[in-house]
């Protein structure tokens, strides 16, 4: 079996070194959190944006970077990650910026409520009451949706939101190992079910967390790989890591979006891992990758 190189699996051992087990469901929501929060400044200063607000769209806290390229820049509606029960508008600041300035793009990240105080559907509505207010906030602007993780779940939620209700219009989606089926039955779950920062018992305790119901397991606002039709969504750009344990759900996605004739552009990067584009700073090869995705958004955003 391959393995990280060994830069790579230094880099995944100092993450995950006192990383709490998320094994049991007795597991203290609160203390993981504090966890994170604790370890959560950054490394070095943030990258300088012009303009970052914290705004409040319509009852759901959102956090804007303009990069104060021009006055109709595009607009990318940001979902972070975190299992749907972690993370926040802080603990991805620093990618936010990143992706302003690497798109010459406002970036509207959405501080979505979390499960299991908040399980479905109150991400994706947040998101999409987000969603709406951005629209209108910044009326005429091209209009993108992006997420990692969990986050790339709520991203491609909001384009199957859109096409059922309406609008907005989005004009590309970039998921970024996206985590899409709560059944976790693929081989990359087995495969990379411990070692590599995100492991089989995480996604199982996060999953548990955010759908309450069995029934909700089944709803393509819930696991996009359920089944539901994906036709008429926007353009998607999907990375994926070849030591992620949802490596096959990002793959089988690009695959069913392909089928129901989307467009669809994935980027495989086999020696990396979840979450490594937030590790730029670590990783020559996370920091190409990143600007490689990054780089791909910007030209959809601004296609004519």
């Amino acid at each position: 079996m391959n393995r990280p190189a060994p830069d790579v699996q230094a880099v995944i051992d100092l993450a995950t070194a006192g990383f709490p087990p998320l094994a049991t469901e007795m597991t203290d929501i609160a203390e993981v959190r504090a966890f994170f929060a604790a370890r959560s400044g950054p490394a070095a200063a943030p990258p300088p944006v012009a303009r970052v607000t914290d705004e409040d769209a319509d009852g759901v806290p959102v956090r804007v970077y303009d990069p104060g390229v021009h006055e109709h820049a595009p607009v990318i509606v940001f979902c972070h990650g975190g299992g749907f029960v972690l993370c926040d508008l802080d603990s991805h600041d620093a990618f936010c910026r990143s992706l302003a300035l690497a798109t010459e793009a406002t970036v509207v990240s959405v501080d979505y409520r979390r499960a299991p105080e908040h399980p479905f559907p109150a991400a994706p509505e947040d998101a999409y009451t987000a969603l709406l207010w951005t629209a209108s906030t910044f009326p005429g602007r091209r209009l993108a949706v992006a997420g990692d993780s969990a986050g790339a779940n709520l991203a491609t939620v909001l384009t199957l939101l859109s096409r059922d209700r309406g609008g907005p219009e989005i004009v590309c989606q970039a998921l970024y190992y996206p985590m899409l089926d709560p059944t976790r039955s693929r081989p990359s779950h087995r495969e990379n079910a411990q070692g590599y920062f995100l492991t089989a018992d995480h996604l199982r305790w996060y999953w548990d967390g955010y759908l309450s119901s069995p029934v909700d397991r089944t709803s393509p606002y819930a696991a996009p790989l359920a089944g539901g039709d994906l036709s008429g969504l926007p353009p998607a750009q999907l990375v994926t890591a070849g030591f992620d344990p949802l490596r096959d759900d990002g793959l089988a996605y690009a695959e069913a979006l392909a089928a129901a004739g989307v467009p669809v552009e994935t980027r495989h990067h086999a020696g990396m891992f979840h979450g490594f584009l937030s590790m730029a700073g670590a990783l020559p090869e996370a920091a190409e990758a990143r600007a490689t995705a990054f780089a791909a958004l910007r030209r959809a955003l601004t296609a004519p």
